[in-house]
């Protein structure tokens, strides 16, 4: 059974930096993207960063600039360095990981609140 679990959320002052790290468990099949999502009160879920097993990355307009995403393939772990942070990054952060090959089944993490204090 796959668990991805999260860790480094907390509480941060404007300006501030924060780690997050995601790690996979119960693994059986190749990984293709990890990423990280968010979810603020009231809002959808948005991605915040992903990436590929290929290295590619890809980051919403509003982290790139101040949020890295880094990925283990050994440990099956993904991390989101997060710096410059605002007010308007306050939100559950989840990391996600999806299978490389058919059927592609996405798996979630159980999420991680990050508050960002003005």
């Amino acid at each position: 059974q796959v668990q991805l679990v999260e860790s480094g959320g907390g509480l941060v002052q404007t300006g501030g930096s924060l780690n997050l790290s995601c790690a996979a468990s119960g693994v059986t099949f190749s990984i293709g993207a990890m990423g990280w999502y968010r979810q603020a009160p009231g809002k959808q879920r948005e991605l915040v960063a992903s990436t590929s097993s290929g290295g590619s990355k890809n980051y919403a307009d509003s982290v790139k600039g101040r949020f890295t995403i880094l990925r283990d393939n050994v440990k099956n772990t993904v991390y989101l360095q997060m710096n410059s942070l605002k007010p308007e990054d306050t939100a559950v952060y989840y990391c996600n990981v999806i299978q490389k090959w058919y059927p592609k089944q996405g798996y979630w993490g159980q999420g991680t609140q990050v508050t960002v204090s003005s």
